[in-house]
C-alpha cells in the first residue's frame, strides 16, 4: 500500500496579538480568593495561560483569542463574578462575506493545523447565501472505525490536472494504440492562486510558493512577480500568461509543469506553440465565470487543453451580470454542459473566487468541480484582517510586509492541513473513499432551494430570494 498522504503541520504562533472574539469582565473586589484552584487555571483549552499578567489589574480587559465558547469558567466561578462580552474590535473584522468568524477560524487553523472546534456548537442561522444553503450527506458518520482521519482505510484526496483520453484503442497484439498523455497528479484538490489584492511582498508570495511545494500542490502566479528566489519552487508554479506574452517567458515555461493562458477567442491556436517549448507541458485556460462560461467550456473541451480554470469575483459571484448567481449554480452549469455532451471526463475543471472555508471545497466538488483555487484564505492565514486598508494605500495593521518565509509558509501549510483533514472527515461521513468520486454527486447533498420548493411550494407557491438562487 502506498504511503498515506499527511500534511506536515507544526505550531506557528501569531506574530502580533490576535483579535479575540471574547473579552472578560470581572468584578475582582468580590473575589473570595479562597478557591483551591481558580476556574482560569482549570480551562481545558489553556485560554488564560497568556493572560495571567492582567489578573492584578482591572485596567485592560482580556481578549481571549483561542476561546472555544464552552463557558465552563463562567458557570463554575464560585462567586459568579466572571462574565464575558463580545470584543468590539472583533466585530470590525472583514465584511459581510469574509466574516469575522471565518477570519478568526482561519487564524486558529493556521496556528495549530487542527480542525476548529466550538464548545458552544454552531450558533449561526439555519440557512444563508451561497454554499450556506447547501448541506452534505453525513449518513455514514455512524461508522467512525471504518472511515475518517483515524480510520483503518485510506481516503484518497488526489486529483489530476492533465487531460485524459475518452476511450482506449488497442492494436491486434493488444498493445496500446491510443496516445498516452503526460500525467500531472496533485495530492489534494486545492491549488493556490495569487490574491487579487493585499500586501503581496516578495516574502508573502514566497511563503505561498514554498507552502505549495511542501504540500505537493501548485500555485498560479503572475510572471512579472517571478524572480530567481522562486527557482527552487518552479515545478510547483503555474505562470499566468497570455497569447501575446508567453514567448517572452519561454525560459519560465520550460521550467514549469503547467501554464495558464488567459481566455480569448482562438486561444486554442497557441497550444501547439506552447508545447513546442515543452512537449509534456500541461495547459490550463483561465476563463471568466460569466453567462458564456459553459459554452466556452464546451468548445475548449474538444481541443488539447488539460484544465479549464473559471474565476468568479471575490465573493464567489457570477461576473458581468445584473443579478449574479453564486459559484455553486455556475459550477453546475459548466459541469452539466460537458456531461450532456459526453465530454466531461476529458478535461478538468478548477473554480476560484469566494472559497473561504474547508467545507466550500467539498461542496464545490459535489457541484461538479475537480478542484478549487484558494486565494484570500492564504492572506488571512498570514494574519490579514481583510480590512482593505491596503487598497487605499494605508498601512497594514498585520504588517504583512515584515513576515518571515519560514513562519509564513508553515502557517499556510497548517491551514491546508486542517482543510485536508476536514475534507477527509466529510468524505468518510459520506462513505466515499476517493474525493474524485464526490465530483458531481449532488445526490449526496441537500439544497435548501430544492427542499423548500418540494415541501412548501405546493402550499405557498414558488418564490425568488436574492442570493439563494431560489425561484
Amino acid at each position: 500500500m502506498p504511503k498515506k498522504y499527511r500534511v506536515p503541520v507544526a505550531a506557528a504562533p501569531p506574530r502580533i496579538r490576535p483579535i479575540g472574539k471574547y473579552a472578560t469582565i470581572e468584578f475582582r473586589e468580590d473575589c473570595a480568593g479562597s478557591c483551591a484552584e481558580c476556574v482560569r487555571k482549570r480551562c481545558v483549552y489553556g485560554v488564560f495561560n497568556e493572560n495571567f499578567l492582567n489578573m492584578s489589574s482591572m485596567v485592560n480587559p482580556e481578549f481571549l483569542y483561542i476561546c472555544q465558547s464552552c463557558f465552563r469558567c463562567v458557570q463554575e466561578c464560585t462567586k459568579g463574578i466572571f462574565s464575558r462580552v463580545i470584543n468590539p474590535e472583533y466585530r470590525s473584522l472583514g465584511d459581510d462575506y469574509w466574516r469575522a468568524d471565518i477570519i478568526h477560524q482561519t487564524w486558529n487553523q493556521a496556528q495549530t493545523g487542527r480542525i476548529p472546534v466550538s464548545g458552544a456548537g454552531y450558533r449561526g442561522p439555519f440557512v444563508g447565501e451561497g454554499f450556506n444553503s447547501m448541506w452534505t450527506d453525513m449518513s455514514e458518520i455512524v461508522r467512525p472505525t471504518r472511515d475518517g482521519i483515524l480510520g483503518r482505510e485510506y481516503i484518497n484526496t488526489s486529483i489530476e490536472l492533465s487531460r485524459r483520453p475518452l476511450r482506449l484503442e488497442f492494436r491486434e497484439d493488444m498493445s496500446l494504440a491510443s496516445e498516452v498523455f503526460p500525467m500531472l497528479d496533485l495530492p489534494m484538490p486545492m491549488v493556490f492562486q495569487q490574491p487579487g489584492f493585499g500586501i503581496l511582498s516578495k516574502n508573502v508570495l514566497l511563503s505561498m510558493a514554498r507552502a505549495a511545494h511542501t504540500l505537493g500542490t501548485m500555485m498560479l502566479i503572475q510572471p512579472e512577480d517571478y524572480s530567481d528566489d522562486f527557482a527552487p519552487y518552479s515545478s510547483s508554479l503555474i505562470p499566468c500568461l497570455t497569447r501575446n506574452s508567453y514567448l517572452g517567458f519561454a525560459d519560465l515555461v520550460k521550467r514549469s509543469r503547467m501554464v495558464e493562458l488567459a481566455y480569448e477567442p482562438g486561444i486554442e491556436e497557441e497550444f501547439a506553440g506552447l508545447r513546442s517549448l515543452k512537449p509534456d507541458l500541461c495547459i490550463s485556460v483561465g476563463i471568466p465565470l460569466d453567462a458564456d462560461a459553459a459554452s466556452r467550456a464546451l468548445n475548449l473541451a474538444y481541443t488539447d487543453v488539460d484544465t479549464l480554470h473559471f474565476h468568479a469575483d471575490n465573493r464567489g459571484r457570477e461576473l458581468n451580470a445584473e443579478e449574479p448567481r453564486f459559484l455553486k449554480e455556475m459550477i453546475r452549469d459548466v459541469h452539466l454542459k460537458l456531461v450532456d455532451n459526453s465530454i466531461r471526463l476529458k478535461v478538468n475543471l478548477l473554480f476560484s473566487g469566494g472559497i473561504a472555508m474547508a467545507e466550500d471545497v467539498a461542496k464545490a466538488i459535489i457541484c461538479g468541480a475537480d478542484g478549487v483555487a484558494v486565494d484570500n484564505p492564504l492572506l488571512i492565514a498570514l494574519e490579514c484582517r481583510m480590512c482593505y486598508r491596503c487598497l487605499d494605500g494605508r498601512s497594514c495593521p498585520a504588517k504583512l510586509e515584515e513576515i518571515g518565509l519560514e513562519w509564513g509558509s508553515q502557517r499556510i501549510v497548517n491551514l491546508m492541513g486542517a482543510w485536508h483533514n476536514q475534507l477527509i472527515e466529510v468524505a468518510g461521513a459520506m462513505g466515499i473513499r476517493e474525493v474524485r468520486r464526490m465530483r458531481g454527486e449532488v445526490g449526496r447533498s441537500l439544497w435548501f432551494e430544492d427542499l423548500e420548493r418540494e415541501s412548501f411550494g405546493p402550499i405557498f407557491g414558488e418564490r425568488k430570494v436574492q442570493g439563494l438562487g431560489m425561484r
